[in-house]
């Protein structure tokens, strides 16, 4: 199962240095790749405003 980053997004981009796997991809609203995500949850550690939900 993956991560997911919801519309409460600010992109930050803390998140983007915390993914070993470099499964996020920047935008508006920053998204996760579903196939590349190894369910590490590192990202959603980092978010300030908790966007980063399990799927």
């Amino acid at each position: 199962m993956a991560h997911k980053i919801t519309d409460a997004c600010i992109a930050c981009g803390s998140c983007l240095g915390e993914c070993p796997v470099e499964a996020i991809a920047e935008g508006d609203i920053y998204t996760i790749d579903a196939a590349t995500c190894i369910d590490c949850g590192a990202c959603a550690d980092t978010c300030p405003t908790g966007a980063i939900v399990e799927e």
